[in-house]
């Protein structure tokens, strides 16, 4: 019977089944968005398969180009001289839809079960995965249809970022949210450098593979998401999390008593402790307007519309210009690309780490947008000199470059998404999580538009544009930087007075 067991048996194997759920939720959430990273990277990697020069190439004897052709080994219709227009409207059909799609899913998703939603989604994207590859081996050669499928892989896309952190946001409080969403958000880079990995092994043969397998493995983990995820801790019995920070916290900010400007500090624990022992009545989901009402919302959505900018031009770019500039295989540029995946897991673990310790979200992103800018200016001109001076520049950009875009995306939308003025309400979490990635996803949608457009005029150009979307992005976090550097002088301020008595 329960009542044998000593109090304190019965914690340990509550503490370590509680533990064990979180873990399996974290480990399973982080499978999810790395297969859909994974099936969006190796368009990446195949644009310098679509259009290359074909000069030192054999042609084979039944070709029927000129013998001044020096692409008629390139895929059409990217054979032609407005090849980086064509490519960036194939981004861009992506692109465009994901942000627009974003807005929406968000309020889909905390109306609908996220089990379903999520598994929905992950099949759909799997199977636009693949249709993309197999316009290969059915030799299709029509723009409409790679900017069709394209369009309809970007809407489907929708269905994972909202949903993942909505479900992670609900086994996980406030209290490390910033290192467990920055080890967690490594999902993002993890996917990025397994989608160029897997889209380099087929990128010179048969490059309709390098879509066809990340598809069949996004959809593949579809099925178990549909089988194993569990959306809430009380559906399992397990302990629903702390949302709000601890009582000190009530002096931290002068203009808003109790935590910055987009913390939580509502009495949500109560309300969903109570829940999970007798039937509460479902709280209403958040309305669009209500979520922007939200103090930091607007500001923080602003930011990552200039980091994710900056973000996705290099996610779909890089490799096509280390192609050009440093005249690697193509293979060899898409597997040095990852290493900008691999600085940005440090930094999104770093921003997380700094920003939990100093509970300054708005400024530690802010300082890494500030390095930023000096970094891509090195590295367009002097991190081509050496392999060595590439790896190491690469890293140091892809870590200041995507940290805050983590620190953002993860922490900053799980709490704002679940801040005091939602008075417990964890619903609109989703439709929070949505704006923000939405309005981030409309500068991912600019980013390599832009590139595509200015690159013809130079590669320098296109880095002077990401270094001044950076600084447009550090700038809009200007008034929650402010207010951070008030609520520690008044923190400072409080620790003398306790001293001196």
């Amino acid at each position: 019977m329960r009542s044998s067991l000593a109090p304190g048996v019965w914690f340990l194997r509550a503490f370590s089944r509680d533990s064990w759920f979180r873990g399996f939720i974290l480990l399973l959430t982080f499978l999810i968005y790395t297969c859909y990273h994974m099936s969006r990277k190796p368009i990446s990697v195949v644009k310098s398969r679509l259009h290359q020069n074909c000069s030192e190439l054999i042609k084979p004897i039944n070709d029927t180009h000129s013998l001044n052709d020096t692409t008629w080994c390139s895929w059409a219709p990217f054979d032609k001289d407005n090849y980086k227009e064509l490519l960036g409207a194939v981004d861009n059909a992506f692109l465009v839809a994901y942000a627009i799609g974003m807005f929406i899913s968000g309020m889909f998703g905390e109306r609908l079960p996220l089990r379903y939603y999520l598994s929905a989604g992950m099949l759909l994207s799997g199977l636009f995965t693949s249709l993309f590859g197999l316009g290969y081996f059915w030799n299709i050669h029509m723009l409409w249809y790679f900017v069709l499928i394209q369009i309809c892989n970007g809407l489907v896309q929708t269905t994972g970022w909202p949903s993942v952190v909505t479900c992670v946001g609900n086994w996980f409080g406030k209290g490390k949210r910033g290192l467990i969403m920055g080890v967690w958000n490594s999902h993002t880079s993890v996917g990025n450098i397994l989608g160029s990995l897997i889209a380099g092994v087929w990128v010179n043969e048969q490059w309709g593979l390098s879509f066809v397998v990340p598809g069949i493995t996004t959809a593949a983990v579809g099925v178990l998401t549909f089988l194993f995820l569990i959306e809430y801790p009380e559906d399992v019995d397990c302990t629903p999390p702390q949302h709000h920070g601890g009582p000190d916290e009530d002096q931290d900010n002068p203009e808003d008593p109790g935590n910055g400007p987009y913390s939580n500090r509502a009495s949500g624990l109560e309300t969903a402790a109570r829940c999970s022992k007798e039937p509460c009545e479902e709280p209403a989901a958040i309305s669009f307007l209500g979520a922007l009402r939200i103090p930091g919302v607007v500001e923080f959505s602003l930011c990552l519309l200039f980091a994710k900018l900056v973000s996705y031009t290099f996610l779909y770019w890089l490799p096509l210009y280390i192609f050009n500039v440093a005249h690697f295989s193509a293979k060899e540029a898409g597997d040095l690309s990852t290493l900008f995946d691999v600085g940005g897991i440090i930094g999104g673990i770093v921003a997380g780490l700094i920003s939990d310790h100093t509970n300054g979200r708005a400024t530690t992103c802010c300082i890494m947008l500030i390095l930023a800018a000096p970094m891509m200016f090195l590295y367009n001109y002097v991190g081509q000199n050496g392999i060595t001076s590439s790896i190491v520049m690469l890293i140091i950009c892809g870590a200041l470059v995507n940290g805050p875009y983590a620190l953002i995306t993860t922490a900053v939308s799980a709490d704002l998404g679940t801040h005091k003025s939602l008075q417990g309400n964890a619903k609109a979490l989703s439709t929070v999580t949505a704006i923000i990635d939405g309005t981030g996803s409309i500068g991912a949608a600019l980013g390599p538009l832009l590139a595509g457009l200015i690159s013809p005029t130079g590669w320098n150009n296109v880095f002077y544009m990401l270094i001044s979307a950076d600084i447009l992005a550090c700038l809009f976090l200007c008034r929650l930087v402010y207010k951070e550097i008030l609520a520690w002088k008044a923190a400072l301020t409080r620790d003398r007075g306790y001293k001196e008595i």
